[in-house]
């Protein structure tokens, strides 16, 4: 389950499917994981009455928070308090106009621009 971080009349999300990655894991089928910066599909759970977004249909957001430590080159680790993320549109632009809360900068490295210039911190 995601938090949505944006405006765009989503409040939360249910992940469905990681885009872009296989299974981790040698032997045995394990579920592929996402982190910071990755595609995922998610089904809307909770939403406003005045979202522009279909609940019966999927859509895509891009992975902005997650609880898992993520390391970065310097050695050191960053981690937030929940699962977070933006829903983008087929372009990989925010759906939203504006961006609550911080956002990784492994963003940054995806090319992700829109959504880090719309954010109100970066860490």
């Amino acid at each position: 389950m995601l938090e949505i971080a944006d405006n765009s009349g989503v409040k939360t999300a249910q992940c469905i499917r990681v885009l872009g990655r296989g299974s981790s894991g040698k032997g045995k089928y394990t579920r592929p994981t996402a982190g910071i910066g990755d595609i995922v599909c998610v089904a809307i759970k909770k939403h406003l009455p005045n979202c522009q977004l279909d609940k019966k249909k999927v859509h895509k957001c891009v992975i902005i928070r997650t609880k898992y430590p993520v390391r970065r080159p310097d050695g050191s680790y960053v981690r937030f308090d929940s699962n977070a993320a933006v829903m983008i549109d087929n372009e990989k632009n925010p759906i939203g106009t504006r961006i609550f809360g911080a956002v990784a900068r492994e963003l940054r490295e995806k090319n992700f621009m829109k959504i880090i210039s719309l954010a109100s911190e970066v860490v």
